[in-house]
């Protein structure tokens, strides 16, 4: 979809700004929890490799479920996550994959899973080199981030996301009042593991910027 016609979506999205969690399907649940375990209690080195089996596995799940927009977004989330903990250029064709996933799946349903579509998009574009050597954009980036906090606004993962790309930015202080609403947020029954697990990445984010950034932040 066309950032032009962003503005137009979230109108029509308004109403949603405030829906409540919607469980996951079992299959894409179980994807989102072995992704969490993965990601926040495996030791960095095994990260790699387990990743990659768990593609294999969200591989599976979107050739069985076509016309569905959840195992894309999920099969995007851990192609992301696995061009992370794999590096280097050889990452740059699994960030590829994982953009194009997840603008399939928002021609499916721009809704689903509560603006994660726009979320990892942000990250994507905000993380991935700029041009000639990969698709990074800040200003994509900062679009897609915004796009999901109006989506979501009371969300953890959307305030830590848009809080790290502020920090990347220099914007220190406002990077610090997304992640103070991160932490404010609303668990999720259904994600106990992840919301363990980015609640610690918030954590971490703020105390480094405090002590890197503090006092400019104050005398602002």
């Amino acid at each position: 979809m066309k950032l032009r016609y962003l503005p137009i979506l979230l109108c029509m999205l308004s109403t949603l700004a405030k829906a409540s969690e919607t469980p996951l399907p079992e299959p894409v649940a179980n994807i989102a929890h072995r992704w969490a375990t993965i990601n926040y209690q495996m030791p960095e080195k095994e990260r790699e490799s387990a990743f990659k089996g768990l593609a294999l596995q969200a591989q599976q799940l979107v050739d069985g479920s076509p016309g569905k927009a959840e195992p894309k977004v999920w099969q995007a989330i851990v192609l992301a996550s696995y061009a992370k903990a794999e590096g280097g250029l050889g990452a740059l064709s699994k960030a590829k994959q994982a953009r194009d996933l997840l603008l399939e799946a928002e021609k499916i349903d721009p809704t689903v899973l509560n603006g994660s579509i726009y979320t990892s998009l942000g990250s994507l574009y905000a993380k991935v080199p700029g041009w000639p050597i990969g698709f990074g954009d800040k200003k994509k980036a900062r679009s897609y981030l915004e796009t999901a906090l109006k989506i979501n606004p009371d969300g953890i993962d959307p305030h830590y996301f848009y809080a790290d790309f502020l920090a990347s930015q220099g914007e220190y202080g406002k990077a610090i009042e997304h992640l103070k609403q991160a932490l404010a947020a609303q668990p999720r029954p259904s994600r106990p593991d992840a919301d363990a697990g980015r609640r610690k990445d918030v954590e971490i984010l703020m105390a480094s910027l405090l002590k890197e950034h503090g006092d400019d932040v104050e005398k602002k």
